[in-house]
């Protein structure tokens, strides 16, 4: 029997979000200190409760603003719920805002230890791996000119190459299928195709259905911050599909 590597309990995530537009910073320091700045509670997660086993690859579906980006964040750990448990095992490599952590002024070169750092890889790791790193990103020199310089798909080329460097427990893929050029998106799939046949574990969050339907054997339906469906990734596309048609 397949054991539980993802345990999502009765996870609630809420956000403050201000309930007035306050345009200038004079005005926004002046309410604050007043205490006169408003907040209406937002629950972008309630109550959702799930669990993966190994070798599980669950699609995430559910239309814009539905909270799947936010229960990937919490699954990684860049969010903490506000309410509920999630427990992990095993190492998780999380694809989400792919480069988001490099510094802009640094090179490709200096980013790929500043941001493995930040992916929990040591120094010596890096450094047995950058040749590899910078290969699969097809940057070639410009990986010693400063990140602020780079297209946006360069950046994803780079984050993404830096991230799947190592095998994963679990892989945590949000709409990074799409990264860069055909080439590359080619060569991307490949590489995250390689891994699942090694019985990774994915949580994969997707707008293509046909992606969701090659990578995944089981799905979860979010529906403003709550779980309404989950089971096999058929049964659920049949739920999400038919609620798309009622919109």
């Amino acid at each position: 029997m397949s054991k539980t590597v993802l345990s999502v309990d009765h996870v609630g995530m809420k956000f403050n979000l201000a309930s007035e537009k306050v345009d200038d910073l004079k005005d926004y320091v002046i309410k604050f200190l007043k205490r006169q700045l408003m907040y209406k509670e937002f629950w972008a997660l309630k109550d959702v409760t799930f669990e993966v086993k190994k070798g599980d690859r669950v699609g995430i579906l559910g239309l814009n603003g539905a909270g799947k980006s936010t229960l990937l964040k919490c699954v990684a750990g860049v969010l903490k719920p506000t309410e509920g448990k999630i427990t992990t095992k095993g190492v998780i490599v999380p694809l989400l805002e792919l480069g988001a952590g490099f510094d802009k002024q640094y090179t490709g070169a200096e980013n790929i230890y500043l941001y493995g750092a930040m992916l929990g890889y040591s120094k010596s790791f890096i450094e047995e791996k950058y040749k590899e790193i910078v290969k699969f990103s097809e940057l070639g020199d410009f990986i010693n000119v400063p990140v602020k310089n780079y297209s946006s798909g360069m950046k994803s080329r780079l984050g993404f190459s830096i991230a799947t460097i190592v095998e994963p427990d679990i892989l945590i893929l949000d709409e990074v299928l799409s990264v860069g050029d055909a080439k590359f998106r080619k060569k991307s799939e490949k590489k995250i195709k390689s891994m699942i046949d090694k019985n990774v574990t994915v949580l994969f969050v997707s707008h293509s259905i046909d992606q969701v339907r090659d990578i995944c054997n089981k799905a979860i339906l979010l529906e403003q911050g709550h779980l309404v469906a989950s089971g096999d990734v058929e049964d659920v596309i049949a739920i999400y599909e038919s609620k798309i048609s009622e919109n």
